[in-house]
């Protein structure tokens, strides 16, 4: 590899010795994970210095070339974040292990004893964004699962990711794992991400972490396997019978709490019944909370500041301050409307009328809907999962948010005493 650009030669070794790990993971105990998981954890907390000595090298590189201060903040690591990725690992290490999990077994009338048990993917692959504490947990997750981790961050995360990688997989060697378990795909350049994407038979899975334009490039050019994750054009209906206190609330959370996560609020739906009394009071509330709200006309008419919304905004996954918000019929015209424009993440309805509420979750077709919660909630870690390595929103083996089952598949074991057909 020379000046950030990988060859497919580069890219398939670590492939290829991944996949020679995989092997010697699939079969290791509980016990030999866990250890080795806490060993990753106390090297990672000792090696707190050098981690953020990198990271800063990528933070000034990140905003001499003028990138946005929110993703510089995304990049950014302290001493308190350090500890924090440190701590997940050891989370992950106290979550029971998936792999072996019968998920279901019966003795046919031969006699045969059918077993469908847990096993690893295999090789997974993540690409993903900025963020090195994403680094860490999908090691971890991986690792836990069985699986051999192949991550592929940012070019402005480059020099964070190799150092964070360096301390896990030599933690990890000396704990017993096999040298290659945790890996850097090499390069910095779109080049490698290609390479890896055709790795077709080295690697089981790929997923990509981060926004349209990434996942839209590794779902259109992947030949191995994608689990497609975490646009959020997410939406909240509050509906003719809601608690007009609780449906604020709601709203709030779910919009302002933090902008520029896949499971914030993007779109506002209110019910024609409750407009009038539910309309001026939401508007001003967001609008004192740094919101600027893209509104059909009926929103338009409460206050100057309404900007008027039109297909762009429904279609928006906006990551920012800003929501699209529209008056409906009935509680169909919401879903109608969300069934055009979702991406499948995350529904809410604020209702306390429970016919309504089945009504509303039998049709909305998405990962995750929510009955008087936030959208917020929509998180492996809110899930009781430890942690994530993403949020599905395909519906093919994963959906929603993928913990340790997620990163397993399943194989039948037939157990006999000389049946033969």
């Amino acid at each position: 590899m020379t000046d950030g650009t990988a060859s497919e030669a580069d890219v398939r070794g670590v492939a290829e010795r991944a996949r020679v790990a995989s092997v010697e993971l699939a079969p290791l105990s509980r016990a030999a994970k866990d250890a080795a998981l806490h060993t990753m954890a106390d090297a990672l907390a000792a090696a707190t210095d050098d981690v953020l000595a990198a990271n800063q090298l990528d933070v000034d590189s990140a905003r001499s070339s003028g990138t946005d201060e929110q993703i510089v903040d995304r990049l950014a690591l302290t001493p308190d974040r350090v500890a924090a990725m440190a701590q997940g690992l050891r989370d992950v290490a106290a979550l029971p292990d998936p792999v072996g999990e019968v998920i279901r077994g019966y003795t046919q009338p031969n006699g045969l004893e059918i077993r469908q048990v847990r096993v690893p993917l295999g090789v997974v692959a993540v690409v993903y964004e900025a963020r090195p504490n994403v680094t860490v947990d999908t090691a971890g997750l991986a690792l836990k699962a069985g699986n051999a981790a192949l991550l592929r961050g940012s070019a402005n995360a480059y020099r964070s990711n190799l150092v964070l990688v360096r301390v896990m997989s030599e933690a990890a060697t000396k704990s017993g794992l096999p040298a290659d378990a945790v890996q850097l795909v090499p390069g910095t350049d779109r080049s490698s991400v290609g390479h890896l994407l055709t790795a077709r038979g080295l690697v089981d899975v790929i997923i990509p972490r981060g926004g349209a334009g990434l996942i839209r490039f590794v779902v259109e050019n992947a030949t191995v396997p994608v689990i497609e994750t975490g646009v959020g054009n997410v939406h909240v209906y509050v509906d003719a019978d809601a608690d007009l206190d609780l449906a604020e609330a709601i709203v709030l959370n779910s919009k302002v709490s933090r902008p520029s996560v896949c499971n914030a609020a993007e779109t506002l739906l209110v019910h024609e019944a409750v407009a009038a009394a539910f309309l001026p009071r939401i508007t001003a509330a967001l609008q004192a909370n740094g919101v600027t709200v893209h509104g059909d006309s009926k929103f338009a008419a409460v206050n100057d500041l309404v900007r008027p919304a039109d297909d762009d905004d429904w279609a928006s996954e906006y990551l920012s301050l800003d929501i699209a918000a529209k008056v409906v019929a009935d509680v169909d015209e919401a879903i109608g409307h969300i069934r055009r424009w979702s991406s499948g993440h995350t529904e809410a309805i604020v209702t306390r009328d429970l016919v309504t509420a089945r009504h509303f979750t039998a049709r909305v077709d998405s990962a995750a809907v929510m009955i008087n919660a936030s959208t917020r909630f929509t998180d492996g870690g809110e899930f009781g999962f430890g942690a994530e390595v993403g949020i599905s929103t395909q519906k093919l083996h994963a959906r929603g948010p993928m913990g340790l089952a997620e990163l397993t598949s399943t194989k039948w074991i037939v157990t006999g005493d000389g049946q033969i057909r």
